[in-house]
């Protein structure tokens, strides 16, 4: 692993444990703090996440540490040792952010890992040995998935390539810039702002500023403009949930680009860490619903009067705008991720 992360992809940045406390980077206030939110239950974890104390591929991070937060606390007897309060506090995880397929596979697949402990009688401290080794072989494994996945994305960008993304991709996108540039290759990003909650200025363009990428900062209308002016050779993003048709489920405003990219015959790609097998079409995602409300602030202060809004937040883009998937098991083209996945 020859490139080294940003400070916001760093694991003590998305979270920590520290004196019986389960500390969250908030990404809120990003980049101008930076800040922790201090969780001393699950409940206060789930709160966090609901209230997008971190976004993307953060929930799943936050997973992974709160498993180690509540077994160190069956452990010191600060939570009931069994198996139902296991299920229940990842049951809040999950609830937290229901489109985050990725988090709630992994952790069912832990919980379901977990449970002949429980049945075989074994005591806490054994639990919290085992929590631990199992968490610390899925930290391994995404750990190496990033890196495998940007060697991946890096092989699509070609030099001189000026990239539009849309909200905050994250790892994969990040390293394969990061491995393209390690490569002689010129690159540029093209960086939409990402209404309500502004990932794209707060997050993507202070990691690539951090990371020596040139990037310049656009409004979300600006996609179409730049494509239309044959600026822009490729777009990347990251995706929340990818369906085995090859729906995918990002950001809203992924769409509209979406759209401009295939008129204008520019390629999309998402990057998709664990496509669902579960989810066979969009029909049977279970979108998350956010407050209208955030639509009339912007870093929390007012933008308009008060009164009505809309805030659909994710949007799902067809196969058919999707030039390929870029998933650990290659560049995979809409129609053919199912053979792969299923």
């Amino acid at each position: 692993m020859m490139v080294e992360l940003p400070y916001l992809l760093k694991k003590e940045s998305i979270c920590h444990r520290k004196d019986g406390l389960l500390y969250i980077g908030d990404r809120r206030v990003f980049p101008f703090e930076k800040r922790f939110e201090p969780c001393s239950t699950v409940e206060q974890v789930a709160a966090a996440l609901k209230a997008m104390v971190t976004q993307g591929g953060g929930p799943l991070q936050v997973a992974f540490t709160t498993l180690r937060f509540i077994s160190e606390k069956m452990r010191l007897g600060r939570l009931p040792y069994s198996y139902e309060e296991l299920r229940r506090s990842v049951a809040l995880l999950i609830g937290a952010r229901p489109t985050n397929t990725t988090m709630r596979r992994a952790m069912l697949a832990l919980l379901e890992e977990l449970a002949p402990l429980f049945a075989d009688g074994a005591g806490p401290d054994e639990f919290a040995l085992k929590v631990d080794e199992l968490v610390d072989e899925q930290e391994l494994y995404y750990d190496e998935t990033y890196h495998q996945m940007g060697r991946i994305g890096s092989t699509l960008i070609e030099d001189g390539d000026v990239i539009l993304t849309t909200c905050f991709a994250e790892h994969t996108f990040l390293l394969s810039l990061a491995y393209a540039r390690e490569e002689g290759k010129a690159l540029s990003v093209l960086v939409n702002e990402t209404r309500p909650y502004l990932q794209g200025s707060r997050l993507t363009y202070p990691c690539l500023q951090e990371m020596g990428i040139q990037a310049h900062l656009i409004t979300d209308g600006m996609g179409a403009h730049y494509l239309a002016e044959g600026k822009i050779t490729k777009y990347m993003t990251a995706s929340d949930l990818v369906c085995m048709d090859g729906s995918v489920v990002n950001k809203v405003g992924t769409l509209s680009n979406a759209v401009a990219c295939n008129y204008y015959k520019v390629p999309y790609y998402a990057f998709s860490i664990s496509p669902d097998p579960t989810k066979l079409s969009s029909s049977e995602i279970v979108m998350e619903e956010r407050s209208a409300e955030e639509v009339l602030h912007c870093l929390s202060l007012p933008t308009t009067l008060e009164g009505k809004a809309l805030y659909p937040s994710f949007d799902i883009i067809e196969p058919s705008l999707v030039h390929g998937i870029v998933t650990p098991k290659g560049v995979l083209a809409p129609s053919s991720l199912a053979r792969s996945f299923s």
